[in-house]
């Protein structure tokens, strides 16, 4: 069956592409770090792994280009997700012998090797989708792709440290393979269209890179790459600064952590999931930029009535919290996959590897600078005050979609 032939099936195939790039992140950021401390790894060194397993995700357009470059008829997008999705399951394997504990330096080798495949995978997949959909039913596609990637996030994170008590550690990974690799059967089985970007590429590496380059510079002179990429860096910084402390806010206004872990995963990751399908299909239906615009305005809004509620019940837990989180969570999934469509509009097949790879990097970017901004906030004003003008920053993105050009 070729899963690239109709819109239904390409939904089908992207979203469990995507299940498969969730689960190496739920598994990388959640279970190990958890199955080291448990083990009695010290935190320090939990940390300074984890901070070395996040860099090719952080700098994956830095490589993108080799991605768009090394294509051609007999070597596509197709074989680029395939090839990282066999590195990835190869690396996972010292993890079924290994203790990790004992011996994290030897496993740590595989792991950073398992990190930049699965950053690379994500880099093809992006492209892939880009050079085989119509702009009309990207908006849809994304929805599923995000819902996909939620979940295996959440089936190889706190799923995985259910699972591991009941089948043990080894078993998990042994499914978190399975789980890596298993949509590259689907792909196999799928043909890329006549015409897409890979099948009409110049034969030769020479005149590649040439046309590689040439497209690279038309896309960094369009306006719509321009005011993105600044879009990307400046807009989330309201729900991606939140997503940080809302873990330490609600222990700070007196939540568990047993009630926290159970909250975020079934709430806050189900909001998000139907946010993001419904929002996929409100974004094919709506202009593109302004139901973008509605959405962020949604999040600055409810992040907004989370700050005054925190504020009038005199920062008391409460159902109020858990309510306005939940939709600040949904609020999140609607914009998310719009603005991903709408950066996939923008973006130019044939260099899509690394164009939406910058706006992803943006994205990242715009993760760090808020989050450290929001920690000074709280510290000197308090939860409310860093939201409410973290909220205030996001709103001085908007202008910006109202000088980008139609596609």
């Amino acid at each position: 069956m070729d899963f690239l032939a109709t819109p239904l099936r390409r939904r089908i195939l992207f979203t469990a592409l995507y299940l498969s790039e969730g689960a190496p992140i739920g598994f990388l950021w959640l279970a190990l770090p958890t199955w080291l401390r448990a083990a009695g790894t010290p935190i320090e060194q939990i940390a300074r792994l984890g901070s070395i397993l996040v860099v090719p995700w952080t700098f994956k357009f830095v490589w993108a280009p080799t991605v768009d470059v090394l294509r051609s008829s007999r070597w596509t997008l197709k074989h680029w997700v395939l090839g990282a999705q066999i590195v990835m399951g190869l690396a996972l394997c010292p993890l079924l012998w290994f203790d990790l504990h004992d011996q994290l330096s030897l496993v740590t080798p595989f792991l950073i090797v398992h990190a930049f495949a699965a950053a690379t995978q994500d880099v093809a997949i992006d492209a892939l989708c880009i050079s085989v959909t119509a702009q009309s039913e990207r908006g849809r596609l994304n929805g599923w792709m995000q819902s996909g990637m939620l979940a295996g996030r959440a089936a190889m994170g706190g799923g995985a440290l259910i699972m591991s008590s009941h089948i043990g550690d080894t078993a998990v990974v042994v499914l978190l393979i399975a789980v890596t690799t298993f949509s590259g059967a689907l792909l196999l089985m799928s043909r890329l269209p006549e015409g897409s970007a890979d099948l009409s590429m110049a034969p030769s590496l020479r005149r590649r890179v040439a046309a590689t380059w040439a497209k690279l510079g038309t896309a960094l002179r369009q306006r719509n790459t321009q005011l993105s990429l600044l879009f990307a860096l400046v807009a989330p910084a309201a729900f991606k600064s939140f997503e940080v402390v809302v873990g330490p806010f609600l222990i700070d206004r007196e939540y568990s952590e047993s009630e926290i872990g159970q909250f975020t995963a079934v709430v806050m990751i189900g909001a998000m999931v139907a946010g993001s399908v419904i929002g996929g299909v409100l974004a094919d239906y709506f202009r593109r930029r302004a139901f973008v615009s509605a959405s962020l305005y949604f999040v600055i809004a409810m992040i907004t009535l989370l700050a005054l509620l925190d504020l009038a019940f005199a920062e008391k837990r409460g159902p109020h919290l858990l309510v306005a989180i939940g939709l600040i969570a949904f609020g999140i999934g609607l914009f998310t996959v719009a603005a991903y469509a709408m950066y996939m509009d923008f973006t130019i097949p044939e260099v899509a590897a690394t164009q939406f790879s910058a706006f992803m990097g943006a994205t990242n970017g715009c993760e760090a600078w808020s989050t450290l901004f929001i920690g000074m906030l709280i510290a000197a004003g308090g939860y409310p005050f860093g939201m409410v003008v973290l909220c205030g920053v996001s709103a001085l993105a908007l202008p910006l979609l109202a000088f980008t050009e139609s596609v």
